[in-house]
């Protein structure tokens, strides 16, 4: 494999000297040069308005939001995102971290920002003999992760479904995909993280963290098990190992994905589909998830995506994958599908429409197909024309539950989803299966406060058009709040939700308009792990340099 100019044999040899005298948790010598490389990497260009490159960095995946910066200064290395942050600094210029792009809110690109670090050229994958631990740089690509890790070590991170996410927002907010109620999450998996800080004099530093008990700087290590982007630093490498690797060979330092997997993608006709059957078919995926949510469930190899999709779509299609290496995994498949569509008087099809923001796949999958890891991987997480389509707007509220849902929020969910005044077939709500091994660790082992899940929900709406901005939105709005209209119009963490996805940000929870539950938004989030983190951020960004409309506040 070939990244960058490097090889995977020149990124190997350079693997060793990473960090040079420096020991893990320690301040990193810029003198240092970047892995697999004879000198320091070049650093990368300043793009500024009239620049032919400077429309298209303005803005991210999510067009609602535009900046207008000063200038964008794309990073290839440690020393260069140093440098930056530094000239931003000393500049008393307003930064914000761009990696993959791919951030839901106005978090990145908003008029305020002066200063844009794009650490998208950043995309090296190997494995670091010293750290014992694989190190991915912070623009790297999940797809591109994933096939570096598996075509070269037989393994990977349980990470999300969608190509083109960037690594470095995906993981400090936690992380999470098909392999997680496995494996759990991404951020269960994090060894280490390099970030490059300010204290409060203004003075700029990369630091190495780890989650090394007698680490001094475990702390930083914490705040990006959890915390979403863009609050303490600009992240410039991870390291990954599992918290129970053994020995020295790389092979045995990260989870190994099936080398099989069984999967399945069915569709249920909205023709065929009443008020009665739409709640029992929403309600069932609900009930079985909650039903399984045990890290110790034997049912842990079964993940799965259901988009509700809204009746101007035809279909709602549901994609299911099993560990084919688990026993009895058909049985396992067979079993989840016929929970699913108990009492429901649709009957599955094979999903010959696009499966919400997934496009129609190319294959029929109606009967459960057995597909090599890698080959399932591609076939779902290449397959997104919705949520990459670069000139598209959208709207996105989360949640996670713990129980099924109510007839309440069924019926709310069904109104805002047949609705005749409202017909955009790129609507949905997606649900994704959680539980399992996510539900392992203690609630604060990482700064991800969801440990006993069962699935979680993205509401969602995709447009074209800035003049239709406020009419999606206030249809995201009302339906989001018939659904929570039971605690004041947000999923308040009790008995049946607990709070909000901060990869999946929606500034909505913070405004009084919209949250009317009394609970602050930083509860949702997450949860009583927010004075913990606001400690980490007064110690490493006590100045606020790194900071967004729902961002850590660093303690007084």
């Amino acid at each position: 494999m070939r990244e960058n100019g490097l090889t995977r044999r020149s990124v190997l040899s350079g693997a060793a000297a990473l960090l040079g005298g420096a020991a893990a948790g320690s301040t990193i010598p810029m003198a240092t040069a970047e892995p697999g490389t004879a000198a320091a990497v070049p650093p990368g260009p300043v793009v500024r308005p009239g620049d032919p490159r400077y429309p298209d960095l303005m803005t991210g995946n999510n067009q609602r939001f535009v900046a207008r910066p000063e200038y964008v200064k794309l990073i290839t290395s440690t020393a260069d995102a140093e440098n930056a942050v530094r000239d931003a600094v000393r500049a008393g210029k307003r930064v914000s971290v761009r990696g993959g792009g791919h951030c839901f809110s106005d978090f990145v690109c908003n008029p305020e920002i002066e200063v844009i670090l794009d650490v998208s050229a950043m995309t090296d994958v190997y494995y670091d003999e010293r750290m014992r631990a694989f190190c991915v740089q912070s623009g790297a690509r999940l797809t591109n992760v994933y096939e570096a890790l598996y075509k070269g070590w037989h393994v990977t991170i349980p990470g999300g479904v969608c190509w083109s996410v960037g690594i470095a927002g995906h993981v400090a907010g936690g992380g999470y995909g098909l392999l997680s109620r496995a494996q759990g999450l991404t951020v269960d998996h994090l060894y280490a993280v390099e970030v490059v800080t300010v204290d409060a004099r203004g003075g700029v530093r990369t630091v190495v963290a780890t989650r090394e008990a007698d680490d001094p700087n475990r702390d930083l290590w914490w705040g990006h098990t959890g915390a979403g982007g863009g609050n303490f630093g600009v992240i410039t490498r991870y390291w990954f190992r599992s918290p129970d690797a053994r020995g020295t060979d790389p092979a045995d330092q990260l989870v190994s994905p099936p080398s099989t997997v069984l999967v399945s993608a069915v569709e249920f006709d909205w023709d065929e589909l009443d008020q009665a059957s739409f709640t029992r078919l929403v309600r069932n995926f609900g009930t079985w998830h909650e039903r399984n949510a045990d890290p110790g469930s034997a049912t842990t190899a079964v993940s799965s995506l259901f988009n509700v999709s809204h009746r101007a779509h035809g279909s709602m299609g549901m994609f299911t994958q099993v560990d084919a290496t688990a026993p009895n995994a058909r049985r396992m498949l067979d079993d989840y599908l016929a929970a699913i569509t108990e009492g429901v008087a649709a009957r599955p099809r094979p999903a010959k429409a696009p499966i919400g923001e997934l496009g129609r796949l190319p294959i029929d999958l109606g009967e459960p197909r057995e597909l090599p890891w890698l080959q399932a991987a591609r076939l779902v997480g290449t397959n997104n024309p919705t949520i990459t389509d670069p000139t598209s707007r959208g709207v996105h509220k989360s949640a996670y539950l713990r129980k099924a849902f109510t007839d309440e929020q069924c019926a709310a969910l069904y109104r805002g989803m047949t609705g005749e005044d409202f017909t955009n077939p790129d609507t949905m709500l997606v649900l994704l299966s959680f539980g399992g091994r996510v539900n392992a660790p203690e609630r604060g082992a990482t700064a991800h406060a969801q440990r006993d899940s069962a699935f979680k929900m993205c509401l969602q709406t995709f447009w074209n058009s800035a003049e239709d901005d406020d009419f999606h939105i206030a249809w995201a709005r009302e339906t989001y709040r018939g659904m929570f209209a039971a605690t004041g119009g947000v999923p308040v963490p009790g008995e049946h939700a607990d709070g909000c996805y901060i990869n999946y940000p929606d500034n909505d929870v913070a405004a009084p308009e919209f949250n009317r539950s009394g609970v602050p938004w930083q509860a949702l989030y997450y949860r009583e792990n927010y004075s913990r983190l606001q400690q980490v951020k007064k110690r490493w960004d006590p100045a606020d340099h790194f900071r967004h409309a729902l961002s850590i506040e660093p303690a007084r």
